[in-house]
């Protein structure tokens, strides 16, 4: 097995994201508010160390995964943090983008709207799929929104790294395995992301159309997409979600947190 750990990367970018930064003195109200709500989370008790013990010595691998598991929750909240802090400053917005590769998106904030995407294109090798068919199409488990229904239809793309699922009046659920490389990125300026919670997790709602972009693994090339309407992202476990066109933030959360 190798040596290398993708968290000493991501530990390397928090460290030098803190060269980069000038904290806001003092940080917006709403910002603070939000950030100091997050680390007041009350953390659940601590296991009984016998049962962890034992746990531990009978299933090394179910260890491994209930670890890798613990550090992705414990870097999700230390960039959400900083992103709520740092999106008051230049330097901020401008190291954003490189923290949230963990979630499989990249937010690309400026000072200014960027220019809107005239054209659309697809994703990498994406093609139409009956949804009953997605199970058995793709390696992760594949969630529906009972607020929705069964979607009008589905695609798989890049060799079934993401699923795309389509509702008549618009609504589009994209869902994907998160991981440290980057699969989508958004081009952002004001209005500013909004975190809120789906079903006690983190999320962010992206009030404004925006340009869409995907980024081909193979090579880290860039493909513009088209122009987005406004999305929830938000991650759950492993599993990155991004829900768009539900028209309003509260529609777009009673979605999101309907999904089974």
């Amino acid at each position: 097995m190798s040596s290398h750990d993708p968290f000493d990367d991501l530990e390397a970018e928090l460290t030098a994201l803190g060269d980069l930064l000038d904290t806001p003195s003092p940080p917006p109200p709403d910002v603070a508010a939000a950030v100091r709500a997050r680390l007041e989370t009350p953390s659940p008790p601590p296991p009984d160390a016998a049962a962890v013990r034992a746990r531990l010595e009978t299933q090394p691998q179910d260890r491994a995964r209930r670890v890798r598991r613990a550090r992705w929750k414990v870097v999700a909240a230390v960039v959400l943090a900083v992103i709520a802090v740092t999106a008051a400053t230049p330097q901020g917005r401008a190291a954003v983008a490189r923290v949230l590769r963990f979630a499989g998106i990249e937010l690309q904030l400026a000072d200014t709207p960027p220019t809107p995407v005239r054209t659309t294109a697809n994703l990498p090798g994406e093609r139409p799929v009956a949804p009953d068919d997605l199970p058995a199409l793709v390696k992760f488990p594949i969630r529906t929104p009972s607020e929705l229904g069964a979607p009008d239809h589905a695609t798989i793309a890049d060799q079934g790294r993401v699923v795309s699922m389509f509702w008549p009046d618009g609504v589009r659920l994209d869902q994907f395995q998160g991981g440290v490389d980057p699969f989508f990125f958004k081009q952002l300026g004001p209005p500013w992301p909004d975190y809120v919670q789906v079903a006690g997790t983190s999320a962010w709602w992206i009030p404004g159309e925006h340009p869409l972009g995907y980024i081909r693994r193979q090579d880290g090339t860039e493909v513009p997409l088209r122009q987005a309407a406004p999305t929830l992202v938000w991650q759950r476990d492993t599993l990155t979600y991004r829900l768009e066109g539900a028209g309003t933030k509260e529609r777009a959360v009673n979605i999101a947190e309907s999904l089974r």
